[in-house]
């Protein structure tokens, strides 16, 4: 279901929670303020109690706080959540799932299978740029892509493999292959087995973004009549990749805990 405008709590403290592949992140918000945030690994977070470990902390520095919003890519992890979010507040939690009122379209042939994470990146995506064609990238444990139209309609996606998880594959699955930390390479060729990981991971990465930024904005050119397209960029490694593009992107790390806020904003009232 589209929604078209933001109905903000200006004033109102909320916690918000994404639950990634690697990294948990625990935040409050004034408004669309973000105060401070927490980050853990997600592994880390396997029982209720390594949950509210992070969760109490924030609620003795913010007793105010009532409402919570969460988006989680690992359902065993945000059922915790949610579970302690219910014990301890006693405001309106609202989890991220393609069923809520959203900012776009979304055209997807299993909805339900759109991960929340994407969700509330596009959510986030259409909020800044409302009249304009964005490319969504999140470049994490999965590297995604993700492009909506000027009116907002959801246009299609990719999914890859993120840096460490190639590193991770190539470590696994041959005899010899050491594993290899995720850095910027100081060279384009590598001169140990070590660097030649790195570099060819890294610049394939760069190297293979650069070319579908290059192709999908043809695509919405040519068959869209897009102009102005904005490439916004969130993910544990954007960062490192961002900066070899070409191109510069808009970069957000905070972006998909802004855009479960957001989505919390536009379903908070009708969920009461």
């Amino acid at each position: 279901m589209l929604h078209t405008s933001e109905q903000p709590l200006h004033d109102a403290l909320l916690f918000v929670v994404e639950i990634g592949n690697t990294t948990a992140s625990f935040a409050v918000f004034k408004g669309d303020e973000c105060l401070e945030v927490h980050k853990e690994h997600s592994a880390k977070l396997s029982g209720y109690d390594d949950v509210t470990a992070q969760i109490a902390p924030i609620l003795k520095k913010y007793p105010a706080l009532r409402d919570a919003a969460l988006c989680s890519v690992v359902p065993f992890v945000g059922s915790l959540v949610c579970t302690a979010f219910r014990h301890y507040l006693t405001g309106l939690v609202l989890e991220v799932t393609s069923s809520m009122q959203l900012p776009f379209l979304l055209h997807y042939e299993s909805p339900d299978s759109f991960g929340p994470d994407r969700i509330a990146l596009c959510a986030q995506s259409s909020l800044l740029y409302p009249d304009e064609p964005v490319i969504a990238l999140d470049i994490g444990t999965a590297i995604t892509v993700d492009v909506l139209g000027s009116d907002r309609h959801y246009l299609g996606g990719l999914i890859m493999p993120g840096l460490d998880l190639m590193a991770k594959t190539l470590n696994e699955h041959t005899a010899r292959l050491p594993l290899v930390s995720m850095d910027l390479p100081d060279t384009l060729i590598g001169f140990s087995t070590s660097e030649c990981i790195r570099n060819g991971i890294v610049w394939s990465c760069v190297s293979g973004i650069e070319g579908l930024l290059v192709k999908i904005k043809t695509l919405l050119t040519e068959e869209h009549k897009a102009e102005n397209i904005r490439v916004l960029a969130t993910g544990g490694n954007a960062q490192l990749i961002t900066g070899m593009l070409a191109s510069s992107p808009a970069l957000d790390e905070l972006a998909v805990l802004r855009g479960t806020r957001y989505l919390f904003t536009l379903n908070a009232h009708s969920s009461r």
